[in-house]
């Protein structure tokens, strides 16, 4: 039977598919593999691929339809839209005052210890409308789409109190219902102690656990929680504690692990069995195994560490071990990075990653670290329809060109969002 296709992408230099027959993330050399099409084309129906291979392939079944115009994208490349695994992308204000700071030397806790960092965006946050919130988050989300990237994750974390971090996940909610692009909300409570509960670590996390995840849990508004555990935020026990409620909550479990000290957060997301554990800069070789052995994403943010100066996560030796890793930006206030191909570069070039490594690391691998694999980060049949084609011959390129967008035409869940073909 013929299909008639909404959409149809032909002779597509190549298709990097992504395609995982085992459905399970992309470990070790398996990363390099983009189950490539030469001269491929897409068939989309009703938002989702219905046919991907060779031209002639794809041609053979479909039927003519007379209101749907056969594009064609000769020397390009066709791959998934980005997957944005970690980001704070609800929040207001901004940092160019931390920014300064950073310049003259000030690391990232002398800064926060100053009423920089977190607590200057808490102010501007708890202050900011519901209307400005979700204003800030359909505009940064927005331009993340227009750079690729079809699915954000976007954290809570700038409340730091019950009614404002609640705000911040109705904004994320609402910023999903209007944009294209998927948003995946995570709440982040536990990211900071806020001023007013300075000295009381303990009863903060209480009422993180007692007031703000029981709320979160019967609204609905958040499928992930999340901890900073660092040295002077939230120890091993506190954030476990957390984790836990929020696990009995009904909530997915991420963490914030090993970023500045090694305290041992790859070992407690390992215990926890969390879909992920991100930034790991400073993660011990028997944390990372451990997070191998239970299956835990790293989710690594280069350009993080490009924005504090510091050290990059040791993303060799992870896939060496053969330990999934994908890639995201961290967009938030203290690293204002909305694009997938700034981060890819950084990858590639300050984590040694391939470049065919770091794809597979921002597409299905980040789809996995958001469980999100069976619906998005590779074009396969069946899944929602969220493509974005290149200027570029082949994966090599994205990094081998870094600093711009290379982005021609951006296609999510079948609808064309953006393009260089006009009218």
């Amino acid at each position: 039977m013929y299909m008639k296709p909404d959409i149809l992408l032909t002779n597509i230099g190549q298709i990097a598919t992504l395609e995982n027959s085992n459905k399970s993330p992309k470990c070790g050399e398996e990363m390099m593999d983009l189950s490539i099409v030469e001269n491929g084309a897409i068939a989309i129906v009703d938002g989702v691929i219905a046919a991907v291979g060779e031209t002639e392939y794809v041609q053979s079944q479909t039927t003519a339809n007379p209101e749907v115009r056969e594009i064609s994208f000769q020397n390009m490349l066709a791959i998934p839209g980005f997957i944005d695994s970690h980001t704070h992308l609800v929040f207001a204000g901004s940092r160019e005052n931390d920014f300064a700071m950073k310049l003259q030397g000030k690391s990232y806790m002398e800064i926060l210890d100053a009423g920089g960092g977190i607590l200057n965006t808490l102010k501007a946050t708890r202050k900011a409308t519901p209307e400005e919130l979700y204003s800030n988050a359909f505009s940064f989300g927005t331009r993340m789409l227009e750079r690729g990237t079809t699915t954000i994750e976007a954290k809570s974390g700038y409340g730091l109190d019950t009614n404002t971090e609640m705000k911040m996940l109705r904004a994320a909610r609402e910023a999903n219902n209007n944009l294209p692009a998927e948003i995946v909300s995570t709440f982040l409570g536990a990211h900071a102690i806020p001023p007013e509960y300075k000295g009381r670590t303990d009863e903060y996390v209480g009422l993180v656990i007692e007031e703000m995840i029981p709320a979160v849990g019967r609204s609905g508004l958040a499928e992930f929680c999340d901890v900073f555990c660092e040295e002077g935020v939230f120890n091993i026990e506190q954030s476990r504690r957390i984790l836990r409620a929020a696990k009995e909550a009904g909530m997915k479990l991420k963490l914030h692990a090993d970023e500045i000290v090694q305290l041992g957060g790859a070992e407690l997301a390992a215990e926890l069995n969390a879909v992920s554990a991100d930034h790991l800069l400073m993660s011990s070789d028997e944390g990372l195994e451990e997070m191998r052995k239970a299956g835990t994403i790293a989710t690594l943010l280069p350009a993080t560490a490009f924005s504090l100066n510091t050290d990059y996560a040791r993303a060799r030796d992870m896939i060496q071990m053969g330990l999934p890793v994908a890639i995201a930006t961290d967009f938030n206030p203290n690293c204002a990075n909305e694009s997938m191909f700034f981060t890819i570069a950084l990858a590639c070039y300050k984590m040694k990653m391939h470049p065919r490594e770091a794809l597979t690391a921002s597409t299905i691998n980040a789809a996995h670290a958001l469980d999100r694999a069976d619906t998005v980060g590779s074009i396969e049949v069946g899944k929602r329809a969220d493509i974005v084609i290149l200027d570029a011959p082949n994966p090599e390129y994205l990094a081998y060109r870094f600093g711009v967008s290379l982005v021609h035409t951006v296609i999510a869940g079948g609808n064309l969002i953006y393009t260089k073909l006009g009218p």
